[in-house]
């Protein structure tokens, strides 16, 4: 279920670490690797009226799994996006409640 949104990060850099990333996430959560998906946002950012390069930023949607859990996690994205040479990065993790998540009209509980 976790779902990672990445912007400022090319593609072709998230394919080159995406599959070794899952499956050492699937670990962390103890879960398989068909339960991730990996989304990246094209966006164009305007800083001071000119376009410039988007900050490279990851977005994790999930049900909460507690801190430990949480930054083991972070730490696993952080080893492989340093892998590709990125100084600078965000995580930010949104949780979903169980009782407001609905797969295909129904509540998931």
């Amino acid at each position: 279920m976790p779902q990672l949104l990445i912007k400022g990060i090319s593609t072709n850099d998230i394919c080159k670490i995406s599959k070794p990333l899952i499956e050492e996430l699937a670990n962390v959560c103890e879960c398989g690797t068909d339960n991730f998906t990996i989304d990246c946002i094209h966006s164009t950012s305007i800083f001071d009226g000119e376009v410039v390069d988007s900050f490279p930023f990851i977005e994790v949607k999930w049900f909460e799994r507690g801190v430990d859990t949480r930054d083991r996690f972070a730490a696993t994205i952080e080893k492989h996006v340093n892998l590709l040479n990125i100084p600078e990065f965000e995580i930010a993790f949104i949780t979903y409640k169980e009782d407001s998540y609905y797969i295909n009209g129904k509540r998931f509980e």
